[in-house]
């Protein structure tokens, strides 16, 4: 790209973006320039990815792209503090969970050039999932400058703003859920006899291999778990354990709670004054 990017807010999420971009050669170092709340955090990532520094002003003054990569909670207060400094000739983007466009648009001067970005915690390793949804007067070429910035991390989908809280229900929050079940898996293997690196390696393995298995041959999940399951054998009578004791029904819930709670937040923050 040849656009000058800021972030705001150089976290897990932001550092991740800094370093897809970079490691992709979509941007190089001397066009991106960072801000963070502790002074030796900017120092860190000069010196790590080769970018520039700055205050959040400073970044806002002086870029074509900025990203706000700051948690929900402190979203306003960073907006409000840079509404002086950014102009609707910037794309702006956001990676804050549950926070609406019009919110966002409503602190800065409208009319904004906005996108949405839900992504997740496996960018960090530049496997992400991420959904982005463009604002009212965000471009097809905002779409594109988007699109790289977040493909550089993972996979990217371009979806409507009111599924949003349902990407942060399930592949925002879904890191959690698998986590929880690796955990889960790893447990079961220590109880049936198998040490606890041994379970912990398997667990996971055969989660991403599973997952990998899925995206690259193209088929229903459905299909293939038939492919794993033999007449009178060991994997139908653990899913029947499963299907007993509810997974589907519980997998659902709390995607559904989750999306829930994103749409709270989301009305929270529109609340404000």
């Amino acid at each position: 790209m040849d656009k000058r990017l800021g972030f705001i807010g150089v976290g897990n999420m932001g550092e991740a973006l800094v370093k897809g971009l970079i490691g992709s050669k979509a941007a190089q170092p001397s066009q991106i320039c960072v801000s963070a709340r502790r002074a030796e955090r900017v120092e860190e990532l000069k010196k790590t990815y080769g970018v520039l520094g700055g205050s959040n002003a400073e970044v806002a003054r002086h870029s074509d792209v900025l990203v706000l990569a700051v948690k929900p909670q402190i979203l306003d207060q960073v907006l409000r503090g840079i509404a002086p400094d950014v102009s609707s000739d910037q794309l702006i983007v956001s990676v804050a969970a549950g926070v609406p466009i019009a919110a966002i648009e409503r602190r800065l001067h409208p009319p904004m050039r906005i996108v949405r970005a839900m992504p997740n915690t496996p960018a960090t390793i530049g496997a992400g999932a991420t959904a982005i949804t463009l604002g009212e007067h965000a471009t097809e070429t905002d779409l594109v400058t988007a699109k790289t910035i977040f493909d550089s991390v993972g996979l990217t989908v371009v979806l409507e703003e009111n599924q949003l809280d349902a990407v942060t229900g399930l592949s925002g929050s879904g890191p959690a859920y698998i986590f929880l079940i690796i955990e889960a898996l790893a447990d079961a293997g220590v109880k049936v006899g198998l040490s606890r690196r041994a379970s912990m390696q398997l667990a996971a393995q055969t989660v991403l291999g599973s997952a990998k298995l899925l995206i690259e041959s193209g088929l229903h999940p459905g299909m293939l778990k038939d492919g794993v399951t033999s007449p009178g054998g060991t994997a139908i009578a653990g899913l029947h354990t499963l299907e007993a004791g509810g997974l589907r029904n519980v997998l659902m819930n709390a995607v559904e709670t989750a999306t829930r709670r994103s749409r709270e937040l989301g009305e929270e923050f529109l609340r404000k004054p």
